[in-house]
């Protein structure tokens, strides 16, 4: 009798003998038995409809100028949206994905042991010559440097139309974080709404009832109670979260707007000739009271009016009806989209984000604790978060808005040098154990306007602020390298500092942040990727 073989299911979650049964939330996300969610901070940044640099607001024109005096939010607070990826589970980023130097830069080249560790083989190493294209092992096309044959690079330009990657640039961080563990602070979201990023909608939306919605902490410097997340990850989440009633389903939503004008209107004449009697005068702002109910009644219809304009239309919020998101010319199509959650969860986290519903946002994806068995699970679920990051990326290309993508993972992994010869193992090394001193983070910044110009006024100096910090020769990380070599919460300090600064905004670090550990002036540059890309707030 013949013996069927066995095949690999890449998306089956992760059993490895050397660790213990998962019994937490962060285990079961991190060996894939559970997905992650994504997360959402909020802070909205342009306009809500198609075009997000333009005015969405189709009040009545008598109306419009009262919107601001009840507090109706129409573009946020004007900041760069901010997506992160929190790979849970220790993945690899370096080496095999973005490329690591010393010193130097990302072309400064660690040895070839190191590399190997990094799970490359010596004929894969980046000075190396591709025999079927004849150029090194090293793709520039994002500005920062990927492995030629980079999963991640992959997935992203699977996703790019042609152009956009000239609009991108981006900066690697070398730091440790402890494998495997959810007490890495590694989540920035909440300095990054101290930094000012609000939104017409939400403040913070996580997957789970967490404080920082996601795998990995928040660090409890930032974490600000008043906006604890709420979860939303998959687009039923993102269409429950307005409720325009039941007038805009029997009018539609055009007629429904105009009602609800009209009730504003016969109820402010209304009240100009009534009096409540609460005729009492507050001694610090000389208002009555009776004023102060009246403009509350006024303020409670115009704010229905609104809602029924800007989400009365289901695709507004809906990323699943967004022609640009899910179609025949869309970033996902129908199939894949309906297949694939965490094309769904993405999508749902993108189109909030760069719609202006909500200003920064984190998607967790699990299982990228995939060391211990064929180099082709780890190709697989890297692509497979190459081509959401690539989404994104595409998304904000479409939309004509910039972005700030930043990528992190508890802890690392290293290879023996066994290599895995398979069609998804690439002839690359395997993942054998977890590493942490492996580990870094990065950031992909997308401007509409042109690719953000790294800091520096040589190239030399320009490759050290593509690479903040260093690695070893043999591939760990140098711990001496940059405060947050070694320290994860100065590493949301960091980044926190890099958003900052794309506004122009760096030198109010301090005031926000009072007990950063990012030391003075001279230091905190020399940590600072970019040039800024807008100036303050972004505007129409």
């Amino acid at each position: 009798m013949t013996r069927r073989k066995k095949t690999i299911d890449f998306n089956a979650p992760l059993r490895h003998p050397d660790h213990p049964r998962p019994v937490t939330r962060r285990q079961f996300i991190a060996q894939g038995f559970m997905t992650g969610a994504a997360t959402i901070v909020g802070g909205g940044v342009f306009s809500l409809f198609a075009n997000p640099r333009e005015a969405f607001a189709a009040l009545s024109g008598d109306l419009q100028p009262l919107t601001q005096s009840c507090g109706i939010s129409v573009q946020g607070a004007g900041k760069i949206p901010f997506i992160c990826f929190d790979l849970a589970g220790g993945a690899n980023m370096v080496g095999s994905n973005v490329l690591g130097g010393r010193q130097g830069g990302q072309l400064d080249f660690i040895s070839t042991q190191g590399y190997s560790r990094q799970g490359l083989p010596g004929d894969m190493i980046p000075p190396a010559i591709n025999p079927l294209t004849g150029q090194e092992y090293i793709d520039d096309r994002l500005g920062l440097r990927f492995h030629a044959d980079s999963a991640f690079m992959r997935g992203i330009t699977e996703r790019l139309t042609p152009g956009v990657d000239a609009f991108v640039n981006g900066a690697l961080i070398p730091a440790r974080s402890e494998n495997d563990t959810g007490n890495n602070p590694h989540n920035p979201m909440y300095g990054i709404n101290r930094a000012g990023a609000d939104g017409s909608l939400l403040t913070l939306i996580g997957s789970r009832p967490t404080d920082s919605g996601g795998n990995s902490l928040a660090p409890a410097a930032m974490i600000n109670p008043e906006v604890r997340p709420t979860k939303v990850d998959r687009p039923t989440d993102v269409t429950g979260l307005v409720d325009t009633g039941q007038l805009v389903g029997l009018l539609g939503q055009e007629d429904a707007v105009a009602v609800m004008e009209s009730i504003y209107r016969i109820s402010d004449r209304k009240l100009t000739q009534v009096s409540t009697g609460l005729n009492s005068i507050d001694p610090n702002t000389g208002i009555t009271r009776d004023e102060v109910i009246k403009d509350l009644v006024r303020c409670g219809y115009l704010r229905s009016a609104d809602i029924a304009d800007r989400f009365g239309d289901p695709s507004t919020l809906n990323p699943a009806l967004d022609p640009d998101i899910v179609g025949a010319n869309g970033i996902f199509s129908a199939e894949e989209f309906n297949a694939d959650p965490e094309f769904r969860k993405t999508a749902s986290v993108m189109k909030l984000v760069m719609n202006g519903f909500a200003g920064a946002g984190c998607i967790t994806m699990g299982g990228y604790d995939y060391h211990g068995g064929r180099r082709a699970l780890g190709e697989v679920r890297d692509l497979r978060a190459g081509r959401c990051m690539g989404a994104c990326l595409e998304y904000a290309a479409r939309l004509g808005v910039p972005l700030m993508l930043y990528v992190f993972s508890d802890g690392s992994l290293s290879s023996n040098g066994v290599i895995d010869n398979s069609e998804q193992g690439r002839g690359k090394g395997e993942w054998t154990s977890d590493n942490q001193s492996t580990a870094a983070s990065f950031i992909l910044v997308y401007n509409p306007n042109g690719r953000a110009q790294l800091l520096g006024a040589t190239p030399e100096q320009q490759e050290r602020h593509r690479q903040i910090g260093w690695f070893r020769p043999d591939g760990s990380v140098e711990t001496a390298s940059s405060p947050a070599a070694n320290n994860v919460n100065l590493l949301a300090e960091m980044v926190v500092l890099n958003y900052m600064a794309l506004h122009g905004e760096q030198g109010n670090f301090t005031n926000l942040f009072p007990n950063h550990g990012l030391g003075g002036p001279s230091l905190r540059d020399s940590l600072t990727a970019f040039a800024p890309i807008v100036n303050g707030t972004i505007s129409g």
